[in-house]
């Protein structure tokens, strides 16, 4: 006898990972060629830089600091993660880097 207090099937409760809606209204991009990173227990620091030098012999380059992201230990080490991928997916489809 089929009843007819038909209710929808719910999945199992797991946690879904919340949408993320990118805000660009404040994005600026620039170019960096440079990149410098040291950390403390509590934070790493990722400085990002110009070098416009590469046309001149120089015996001391003199870098433009543009960029300065201080960022948590776990928060790098995601960042390592992303990258790694990156990394890996590019040189799949460009060849690996040297």
């Amino acid at each position: 006898m089929a009843s007819n207090d038909e209710r929808p099937v719910q999945a199992a409760a797991t946690p879904e990972a919340p949408r993320v809606k990118w805000n660009t209204m404040n994005l600026k991009s620039s170019y960096c060629n440079v990149c410098n990173a040291n950390s403390t227990k509590e934070e790493v620091v990722l400085n990002f830089g110009m070098n416009s030098n590469w046309d001149r012999p120089h015996n001391e380059l003199e870098i433009d600091l543009a960029h300065r992201v201080i960022m948590s230990p776990f928060a790098a080490k995601r960042l390592t993660e992303i990258l790694n991928n990156l990394m890996k997916e590019y040189e799949t489809r460009y060849g690996a880097l040297s």
